[in-house]
């Protein structure tokens, strides 16, 4: 078997391939920049229509959609999340690729599982990104 899976990324008409080196690329940058605390770097990682959903929007934010749109909001919660949590670090687990997605299973707040499930548009930034806890 070859390194490239049947992972889709769609902008418009565009359809690319994600080979599983490059989906663990994702998840490594994504691990180290919320480890790292860099706001521009976590950012950087997202289109500018990110659609951002998360249990811990409500939580931070207020938000009780969950959901953020935007860059401009989202690095406004980056900041708050980790003004509420200074001390966090995250333990990558395991990267799972499907047919339009890739799901970060990592250690997170509190050492609880999750897992982060995005969509990438053709310049691999996240243009979805769904996060799911341990009940």
């Amino acid at each position: 078997m070859n390194n490239v899976y049947p992972i889709l990324a769609l902008q418009g008409n565009n359809i690319i391939m994600i080979s599983k080196e490059k989906a663990q690329e994702i998840a490594h940058q994504w691990i180290q920049a919320w480890n790292e605390h860099k706001i521009d770097d976590m950012i950087s990682l997202y289109s500018e229509d990110i659609v951002f959903t998360s249990p811990y929007v409500v939580e931070i934010s207020g938000n009780q959609s969950g959901s953020i749109k935007g860059k401009k909001e989202l690095r406004a919660y980056f900041v708050k999340a980790l003004q509420e949590y200074p001390n966090l670090k995250f333990e990558l687990l395991s990267v799972l690729i499907g047919v339009d997605i890739i799901t970060i299973l990592y250690k997170s707040v509190n050492d609880l599982p999750a897992a982060a499930t995005i969509s990438l548009d053709s310049d691999y930034k996240i243009v979805k990104y769904n996060c799911a806890f341990s009940a």
